[in-house]
């Protein structure tokens, strides 16, 4: 479905990612809005590993409302607030990404919307129609 790119022209992807990841002619896309670590109830937890993975549930509930699935992933883009975080973030990302490798932005922040929010992640998935 996707063209997952990364030429010799450019350095290896640090992690599990693609520089460049070309969609069909004709494919629908899909506009995740940045997702954080609150549950459907509302609760956030405190750590940063439960955060993490609670946003890549919530982007999974998303695509599956979209009658989507990861691999249908063609963009994330995550910020973080501590820097100490980014090999926990990439280990987690990996997991849930189960080897599909998009495009991927890491930025760090000094902070979201909410005091206690460590992570948000925004995102771009596409279908063949």
């Amino acid at each position: 479905m996707f063209n997952l790119v990364n030429p010799d022209t450019l350095p290896a992807p640090a992690s599990n990612y693609s520089h460049i990841v070309e969609v069909p002619e004709g494919a629908r896309l899909v506009f995740l809005s940045g997702q954080v670590g609150i549950d459907a109830g509302g609760r956030c937890a405190d750590d940063f590993s439960s955060q993490c993975n609670q946003v890549f549930g919530n982007i999974k509930a998303a695509l599956a409302a979209m009658e989507m699935q990861m691999s249908n992933l063609v963009r994330l883009n995550a910020y973080l607030t501590n820097a100490d975080d980014v090999s926990e973030f990439r280990d987690i990302r990996d997991a849930w990404m189960e080897g599909h490798a998009a495009a991927s932005t890491l930025v760090m922040v000094p902070a979201l919307a909410a005091p206690n929010w460590v992570v948000e992640i925004e995102a771009v998935a596409s279908q063949s129609k």
